[in-house]
């Protein structure tokens, strides 16, 4: 995989505002292990290795167990090794992440705001949107994960 540009150099007033949403997102209400979950699972989906990575350290960094790590792809089969509300805000990433295929059902709405207050429903969904976009950034320009750099 060949690195493309470095588009935090190449645009830093970019970059610089969309770190201004994730500090935003850091003094939310919302857990780190919630948020990095959510930022885990888009990236899967998403398929952004630098993400990946970089999530997947996260966890491990607040004392995630490997066990649970694994199986953020299928959280939906784990029985209780997610929470209710790791669960809702997992499904809720799904939907909005893939909504040119979901349209963010009612539903799906009806299911993450039955859990969710509204100012954490809107944080979640920043942080969603966030992941997503760098995600996009990630894949775009081949940013590589930490690991791929360091072997």
């Amino acid at each position: 995989m060949t690195q493309r540009i470095d588009y935090a150099s190449a645009a830093p007033e970019g970059y610089k505002a969309f770190g201004n949403v994730y500090g935003y997102l850091l003094k939310t209400d919302l857990p780190a292990e919630l948020v990095d979950l959510v930022y885990l699972r888009i990236s899967l989906i998403n398929g952004c290795a630098f993400c990946i990575d970089m999530h997947s350290r996260d966890l491990l960094r607040l004392g995630v167990s490997v066990e649970k790590l694994v199986l953020v792809p299928v959280w939906h089969d784990a029985g209780n090794v997610f929470s209710q509300r790791e669960r809702v805000a997992l499904a809720w990433a799904e939907s909005v992440t893939n909504v040119a295929e979901t349209g963010v059902s009612d539903a799906d709405y009806a299911a993450v705001a039955a859990v969710f207050s509204e100012k954490e429903l809107a944080d979640l969904t920043y942080a969603i949107s966030l992941m997503n976009a760098f995600n996009r950034l990630g894949v775009a320009f081949r940013s590589k994960p930490a690991a791929a750099v360091t072997a």
